[in-house]
């Protein structure tokens, strides 16, 4: 086989894959929800500054916002994203740290991580799609959610996800 059949052979598939991928959706009933997480993190490595520590998690709280309403049990909030956080884990004690070492390590002052999750549902037929999503699309359905603005939804690879939602006009 000449090295140019192979080549457009390998375009030619790539081209399918990513053709065929992606889809187009225009829905009138959805939700974006964003799970804001607080997770206490702590650091282990025999030399701090080493390129692989092991990392070992402790107390962690959460909250589900729908659609940029303020969630019961929210404590702060809006940040600067539109978002509202729960309160704030217990932070680790020194005895808790210290347990978790193993022989020779030191441990790192605990950190508090910040992060979000973000899903994006619809109804199928006579069931509920939920799929991953990112930032750009739970603000575009806070803006749209409250008049019910219908949604054209970019679906990723193999429809595993949704990338991208603008607002339909009417």
């Amino acid at each position: 086989m000449s090295n140019s059949w192979y080549g457009l052979m390998v375009v030619g598939g790539a081209i399918a894959i990513a053709l065929s991928g992606c889809s187009n959706l225009t829905i009138d009933q959805y939700e974006a929800t964003a799970k804001t997480i607080y997770t206490w993190q702590v650091k282990y490595a025999i030399d701090l500054n080493n390129k692989s520590p092991r990392f070992e998690t402790f107390a962690s709280t959460s909250l589900i916002n729908r659609n940029g309403i303020k969630p019961m049990g929210a404590v702060t909030g809006p940040d600067d994203r539109g978002l509202w956080w729960a309160a704030l884990p217990p932070r680790p004690t020194v005895d808790e740290v210290e347990q978790r070492k193993k022989s020779g390590e030191r441990a790192s002052t605990p950190e508090l991580i910040k992060s979000v999750e973000y899903q994006f549902s619809y109804p199928q037929g006579d069931r509920q799609v939920t799929l991953p999503t990112n930032y750009q699309v739970y603000r575009q359905v806070v803006k749209a959610y409250p008049t019910r603005t219908p949604l054209k939804l970019t679906l990723g690879v193999t429809d595993k996800s949704v990338e991208k939602a603008e607002p339909v006009n009417q």
